[in-house]
């Protein structure tokens, strides 16, 4: 009897894991991975600064739906079969030590992507995986059925000229907007959202950031004046604008709405969002009265780096060396909104570094997250970012590709 032949379209993180858990639950089954670049495991190499954030360290798969602008509800059965903790424990078998950090995100021991690409590729060519690089696939299609009311194999045309066969077909191709991936499941009757940017920076150019790329605050809060989107944590200065979770989350849940408006738009940024707006001035006004004769840029009452408290004051009208004492009602309530309600003209985005993420792909009604096969076609899987699933900065983008790949490497291997 001939093995069963599968073939995963795409080197990165989802087709490795898929590719993977099929080899080794049917052992008897050929599995290959073509990858059309030179590089599998692109994305993995780069992420995390060169770190790799493998997993998020949230267990419960109710809270970890949450991180998913796109996908929550699919998801949560699917992080029921498999979550963080089952990929820690995967990894930790296979000889690579985890380490949690204070935010949550886990990293190898090593803080060294390759240790995760080393552990991938060695468990694929011991469970028998073939990997072709520099061939993708040219086209597909559907072969008449052996015997009436079955499911006819997948004859491939790789980029070489070579045409193959496969019984089962998962495309785990990026979600990069040209992405052949995309031209294939609609050949098969797909619906695609269409791919736009998720994950990015902030472009503004303003006097109160200037020269302050590399500054930090632990905690803000910021808006899209005229939305309901907000998002709060970490905030970082940059030499084109603001970076940092509070930022990158923002520009996740509003990935479609930050589209339309062509990254044009106000943000409202609080600087010291522990506060209430009564409490944040009633804060100014005791320092006033506490220390009278103390200059306003030496000391900041609401913990913010002095260098940005500094852009603040001359933003709010006040010279860094007057004297408390000296700011009137007026100026400390004119400081009190550059704090807690500062607006900032975005006049485009960024890449996040090479960990560029799409909102959008492969329409989620339309496939069966049990299986992560199609609904449409038997036989036709997907995984990894050709769906329209997506996830804040922090892990969770890998999370959805182990899980979505486990789940379709079991399916395929039966």
């Amino acid at each position: 009897m001939q093995p069963q032949q599968i073939i995963v379209a795409g080197g990165g993180a989802a087709g490795f894991f898929a590719a993977i858990a099929c080899a080794e639950a049917n052992p008897h089954g050929r599995v290959t991975i073509y990858e059309a670049t030179a590089h599998p495991l692109a994305k993995v190499k780069v992420s995390g600064g060169g770190r790799c954030n493998v997993t998020h360290a949230c267990f419960d798969p109710r809270e970890l739906v949450k991180r998913y602008p796109r996908g929550s509800r699919e998801l949560l059965g699917a992080f029921h079969r498999w979550q963080p903790r089952d990929t820690v424990d995967w990894f930790e078998q296979r000889g690579v030590a985890l380490k949690i950090e204070a935010d949550g995100r886990i990293f190898p021991v090593t803080d060294n992507s390759q240790t995760i690409i080393d552990c991938l590729r060695g468990a694929a060519e011991r469970a028998g995986v073939s990997l072709v690089l520099q061939t993708g696939i040219k086209s597909v299609r559907r072969l008449a059925p052996s015997s009436p009311g079955g499911a006819g194999p997948f004859q491939v045309t790789l980029t070489t000229g070579e045409v193959v066969t496969s019984d089962r077909l998962l495309l785990a191709t990026g979600g990069n907007q040209t992405n052949l991936g995309f031209t294939f499941a609609q050949q098969f009757g797909h619906t695609i959202e269409p791919p736009v940017p998720s994950l990015f920076t902030f472009h503004i150019k303003d006097p109160r950031l200037e020269g302050l790329a590399g500054v930090a605050v632990e905690e803000a809060l910021t808006t899209v004046r005229g939305t309901n989107l907000q998002a709060s944590g970490p905030l970082l200065v940059t030499h084109w604008g603001q970076s940092g979770p509070a930022i990158l989350k923002l520009s996740s849940w509003g990935a479609r709405i930050l589209h339309d408006c062509s990254y044009q738009f106000t943000l409202l940024v609080n600087w010291a969002p522990t506060f209430s707006a009564a409490a944040l001035l009633a804060a100014l006004e005791q320092a006033r009265a506490a220390q009278p004769k103390k200059q306003v840029a030496t000391w900041c009452p609401v913990g913010l780096p002095l260098r940005l408290w500094e852009k603040l004051l001359i933003a709010a009208g006040l010279a860094p060396e007057t004297q408390w004492a000296m700011a009137s009602g007026a100026a400390l309530r004119a400081l009190a909104a550059q704090v807690g309600a500062g607006e900032f003209a975005v006049t485009g985005k960024s890449a996040f570094k090479e960990e560029f993420v799409t909102c959008g792909g492969v329409r989620l009604s339309e496939v069966d997250f049990k299986t992560m096969e199609s609904r449409l076609v038997p036989g036709l899987h997907f995984a990894g970012e050709v769906l329209d699933v997506d996830g804040i900065t922090g892990g969770f983008n890998f999370q959805a590709a182990w899980t979505g790949g486990w789940l379709a490497g079991q399916a395929m291997a039966r």
